[in-house]
């Protein structure tokens, strides 16, 4: 017999001697009469009734065996390329696991339960042991556990057994799903004495042409110590980048970053390496690629001055020279004989007759741009209408804003608009209420960028921290800077400037607001950095030219694709496609088709279906095309 519910040895104790107690004293004082022996069998009675009372409580249950034909023990063989390792006392991990399950698993619970081989790696399949060969691209072991699960999921299942020599490669969700229980049987060598292995390559989205990236390398060094090694990148099968590593200890993990400018109209596939050792034991993962796909449509900025001047003659000059950008630029030049505004307005064809009122003044016109600059603008001469819309043109459409001069980050034009809430820094706190030149007269100003700004893409300069803080800290002062307040929470400063009576006060401050990005740059005349420098200095350009793409970087297009997914052989690949009109505003059971080339030349349409819950979303989900 056995109790669901069983009460610790101590305690049952504990309750038997106080039955007994409970017993005795209940008979003990009687004052009725009775003889010795009918009190002895009462309290006896009280007793056994008092145990069967507690027994009763621990919920005793019976367990009976079942036949063998009514239960099944599903066994999960591991048949991914890493099982033909031959480092199982010099068989080969598949043949080891498939000695395992013919020997013994199977041998020692045929009686029991019915014992099913099923064959995994990149699907799930019936498998014969006999005939079972290494050749899956990875080991999805959720997956495999929910396809059998499901397989089985009118019948009774003792438990799942999976035999691997690693971990989950797929891409499912590390969380072990309801059901059965789950027995891991590990098999080859549980640490390699000697090896080297590419654990993983990420590569940044080029938003334009002619950008510089981020290419992520991780990569760790097994059983050689801290002995340096070469790590190879490749652009097309051609040589590009050759880095030298050194571990700070045996086994940990080395993480560096090169910076990589793909090509404009093609693709182009990075491949990163490590040389093999002779000693290494497994030389395949030295080897991982990543494809950048050539970047789009050139990323669209307004540039909008409140007045002539320097800073809007060199910004223009930069920004319109950069290949990458499609630049609309309004300047208010004053007013005419009747009293209204003049503007003079450089742009393309299409979308100078928008800006007629010096700032567009319809959602469609206003989000057809990735960025905008105001630059020197008085906000409080924006229509709330307009104020509105560029609020929205940040959280809802996921375009970046950059306010920059002492007309534009004015206190009292701020609050008199909901624009002060798009800053990264406060506009309230401050010593007199209202932004004010630090110093209170001209003084050279120097750039110092911060922890996060040394390695951020807007302010980055070179290839290391250490050089980009060199580059900024030889770059010209300038004379003016405008103290705003406190940052908000979520924002990044990116750069201080010395201020005599404040210390270090923001100079670039950067924040995410909804779906877009906004930058604050609190600097006067930065056209300082251009004139003041020697000729084929690139400081300015390079800052300006990086600010204005991470501002539009991850502004969308009305009809939108991401694929999820594919990183590894096998792995299915998700597309998510956004479908918006010219106001951003979803497309309701709009009608989407997609077509697929795999990599043999083939060609397939896929049925897209949208995301419940989510207007204007629709996916897909296809199966892995294999290699290509």
């Amino acid at each position: 017999m056995r109790f669901a519910a069983p009460f610790p040895w101590w305690m049952a104790c504990l309750l038997v001697i106080g039955a007994g107690a409970v017993a005795f004293y209940a008979y003990a004082g009687l004052l009725i009469p009775l003889s010795l022996r009918r009190r002895g069998v009462l309290m006896g009675l009280r007793f056994v009734a008092l145990v069967l009372l507690l027994l009763g409580l621990a919920q005793p249950v019976r367990l009976e065996p079942l036949p063998p034909t009514d239960t099944v023990l599903p066994v999960l063989l591991d048949r991914s390329r890493s099982m033909a390792l031959r480092d199982a006392d010099g068989a080969s991990r598949l043949e080891a696991a498939v000695a395992l399950i013919r020997d013994r698993i199977g041998p020692s619970l045929a009686d029991r339960v019915q014992v099913e081989v099923w064959g995994f790696g990149d699907s799930v399949s019936r498998t014969d042991l006999e005939s079972v060969r290494p050749e899956a691209g990875r080991s999805d072991v959720m997956g495999a556990i929910d396809a059998v699960g499901e397989h089985y999921a009118d019948r009774r299942v003792a438990g799942l057994v999976v035999v691997s020599d690693g971990g989950d490669t797929g891409e499912g969700v590390g969380e072990m799903p309801p059901g059965p229980p789950v027995y891991a049987v590990g098999v080859g060598a549980p640490t390699i004495a000697r090896d080297r292995e590419l654990l993983d390559v990420t590569l940044g989205q080029a938003a334009a042409r002619e950008s510089v990236v981020e290419l992520g390398i991780a990569a760790v060094s097994h059983g050689f110590g801290t002995e340096p090694f070469e790590i190879r990148v490749l652009a097309n099968g051609q040589p590009s980048r050759v880095i030298r590593v050194t571990p700070p200890r045996d086994g940990a993990v080395i993480r560096e970053v090169v910076f990589v400018s793909p090509d404009p109209d093609e693709s182009t596939v990075y491949t990163v390496e490590i040389p093999r050792d002779p000693a290494e034991f497994v030389p395949e993962n030295n080897r991982r690629t990543v494809l950048a796909a050539p970047p789009g449509r050139p990323r669209r900025l307004l540039l909008v001055e409140g007045a002539p001047g320097h800073e809007h003659a060199f910004l223009k000059r930069v920004l319109s020279a950069d290949t990458g950008l499609a630049v609309d630029a309004v300047i208010h030049k004053g007013q005419n004989d009747r009293g209204e505004r003049t503007f003079y307005i450089q742009g393309a064809a299409g979308g100078v007759a928008a800006l007629a009122e010096g700032y567009p003044t319809s959602r469609e016109a206003l989000f057809a741009y990735d960025a905008v600059i105001l630059a020197n603008v008085d906000p409080s001469s924006l229509r709330p209408s307009q104020v509105e819309m560029t609020t929205a043109f940040v959280s809802e459409r996921g375009g970046g804003l950059l306010m920059m001069g002492a007309r534009s980050l004015d206190g009292r034009g701020l609050r008199r608009t909901t624009l002060d809430r798009l800053l990264p820094l406060e506009s309230s706190q401050r010593v007199d209420g209202d932004p004010r030149v630090a110093g209170g007269r001209s003084m050279p100003h120097r750039v110092s960028p911060t922890e996060d700004g040394a390695a951020h893409p807007v302010m980055r300069l070179a290839d290391s921290v250490v050089a980009t803080r060199r580059r900024w800290e030889s770059a010209p002062p300038f004379g003016h800077v405008v103290t705003l307040g406190r940052p908000r929470p979520g924002t990044t400063v990116l750069a201080t400037a010395q201020d005599e009576g404040r210390g270090a006060v923001p100079l670039v401050a950067i924040q995410r607001f909804g779906r877009g990005r906004t930058m604050v740059f609190a600097g006067e005349a930065s056209w300082r950095w251009k004139m003041l420098a020697p000729s084929n200095d690139d400081l300015y350009d390079r800052f300006w030219r990086q600010t204005v793409r991470w501002l539009a970087a991850d502004a969308p297009d009305p009809v939108s694709l991401r694929s999820v997914g594919g990183r590894s052989e096998g792995a299915p690949l998700r597309f998510d496609v956004s479908v918006a009109d010219a106001a951003f505003s979803p497309v309701l059971d709009a009608t989407v088709r997609m077509r697929i080339l795999d990599p043999q030349g083939d060609v397939t349409e896929a049925p897209v279906t949208s995301v419940v819950g989510q207007p204007g979303r629709y996916a897909v989900e296809v199966p892995s095309p294999g290699r290509g």
